[in-house]
C-alpha cells in the first residue's frame, strides 16, 4: 500500500461538521467560522529526518523548510497565511543550540511573511528529529482554488524550473504566495495547487479531482539546471547537505516530471486567456519563468506528446505508446482549439 493508497483509506469516513466547506482531498482544508468576507484555511505538514533533511542540513534551513512546506499549501490555494503551531520531536540528547537554530530558521521565514508562531509542543522521539507545522491563513470568500476545477480545454501552466531539487532548491525554494494571489486576483484560475509530489504526481491529483485527462509537451517541460546536469546531481545534494540523489540519474524530463519538492504552482485556466496571462506575468515577475506546458483533454491520465506522437506516461515514469483512439482524440483537440493550443506545437514560456 503505497502513500495515496493510506490516505484514501483513512480518510475515507471522516468526521465532518457545518463548518467544513473543504476536507480532505486538497492542499489545505477549508472551514467556515464565520469569519466576515473570509474562509479560514488550515493545513498540518511535517519534515522528517532522513526523509526530508540528513544531520549535515544546516538546522537553519531545516526550520525553514518545515515552515515553507506549509506556506506552499497556502499558496495553492491562493490565501494568506496568519499564524502557526511548531511540534518537535527530538531525541534526549540533541543539543540545544542546534534546536534552537532551526528555529532562527522557521523564524525568519515567518517574519518575511507576516505569520506569527502562536506556541507548539516538545516530546521525545528516540531515534530521528521531525518538526510538524500547523498553520492557520485567509482567503476571500469564494475566491479559494481547488484542484477540481480544471475543464477540457484548459492550458496547463507551471511556475519556475523542475527536477533536481534534491541539489538545493528542496531547502531553499520561495513559496508562492504573491504570485498565487495575483493570479486569483486578475484570471479565472480554474484549478492550482502547489508541486511537491512532481509534476506528474501532482497533476494526477487535479485530473482525478476534476475527471479528466491530460497531455503534456515533453518540448515544453521547464527543465533545472540541476535535473539537466543528470550524474552530477548525487555530487551536488551531497556537497548541501541534502538528502542522496539516484545513482542512476533519470532522463532530464523524467527528473522534471518525478524528482518533486519543486514547490512551483501547477493550474489550468481556459486556452482563450494564455497568451494575456503570459503577457501579464512577464511585467509583473519578469524574474520568475512561467510556461505553458500542455492541456486538459478528455479521459484520464497523462499524455505526453513528443515528435512521434502522443504517449502514456506511467506511474514509473516511462512513456508508451497511447491508444490510436486516444492519441486521435488529443490530436483534434490541438487543431481546434485558440490561445494556447494554437501554440501547442511550439510550447512558449517566460
Amino acid at each position: 500500500m503505497n502513500e495515496f493508497e493510506l490516505i484514501a483509506r483513512l480518510t475515507r469516513s471522516l468526521p465532518t461538521n457545518k463548518n467544513v466547506i473543504v476536507g480532505t482531498g486538497d492542499d489545505c482544508a477549508v472551514l467556515d467560522l464565520g469569519v466576515p468576507e473570509k474562509l479560514v484555511l488550515f493545513k498540518t505538514d511535517a519534515v522528517v529526518e532522513g526523509v526530508h533533511f540528513t544531520r549535515e542540513t544546516p538546522p537553519e534551513k531545516i526550520g525553514r523548510k518545515a515552515l515553507a512546506r506549509c506556506l506552499s499549501d497556502i499558496a495553492a490555494m491562493a490565501g494568506t497565511p496568519l499564524a502557526a503551531l511548531v511540534t518537535l520531536a527530538l531525541p534526549p540528547d540533541q543539543e540545544v543550540e542546534w534546536v534552537a537554530r532551526i528555529y532562527d530558521g522557521l523564524n525568519a521565514l515567518a517574519e518575511e511573511y507576516g505569520v506569527a508562531i502562536v506556541g507548539g509542543e516538545t516530546t521525545t522521539n528516540p531515534e530521528r528529529i521531525l518538526i510538524s507545522i500547523s498553520l492557520l491563513g485567509t482567503v476571500p470568500r469564494e475566491k479559494q482554488i481547488l484542484r477540481s476545477g480544471a475543464k477540457i480545454g484548459d492550458a496547463i501552466f507551471v511556475t519556475g524550473e523542475l527536477g533536481g531539487s534534491l541539489a538545493g532548491k528542496h531547502l531553499d525554494f520561495e513559496p508562492r504566495l504573491a504570485e498565487a494571489r495575483w493570479l486569483a486576483e486578475h484570471f479565472s484560475i480554474h484549478a492550482l495547487m502547489d508541486l511537491s509530489d512532481g509534476l506528474a504526481g501532482d497533476l494526477r491529483h487535479i485530473l482525478r479531482a476534476s475527471k479528466v485527462g491530460a497531455e503534456l509537451s515533453k518540448s515544453a517541460i521547464p527543465i533545472s539546471r540541476a535535473a539537466k546536469s543528470g550524474g552530477l546531481r548525487h555530487a551536488a545534494s551531497r556537497l548541501a547537505g541534502t538528502l542522496a540523489a539516484p545513482e542512476s540519474p533519470k532522463p532530464p524530463w523524467v527528473a522534471a516530471l518525478t524528482d518533486g519538492e519543486d514547490f512551483e504552482l501547477l493550474f489550468t485556466l481556459a486556452s482563450r486567456d494564455a497568451v494575456k496571462l503570459l503577457d501579464a506575468w512577464k511585467l509583473e515577475f519578469p524574474k520568475l519563468k512561467l510556461s505553458c506546458v500542455g492541456k486538459i483533454v478528455a479521459g484520464g491520465g497523462i499524455l505526453i506528446r513528443d515528435k512521434t506522437g502522443s504517449h502514456k506516461f506511467d506511474a514509473n515514469g516511462s512513456a508508451m505508446p497511447a491508444q490510436p483512439k486516444l492519441a486521435m482524440s488529443a490530436a483534434t483537440n490541438s487543431s481546434t482549439s485558440s490561445g494556447c493550443h494554437a501554440l501547442f506545437d511550439n510550447m512558449i514560456s517566460l
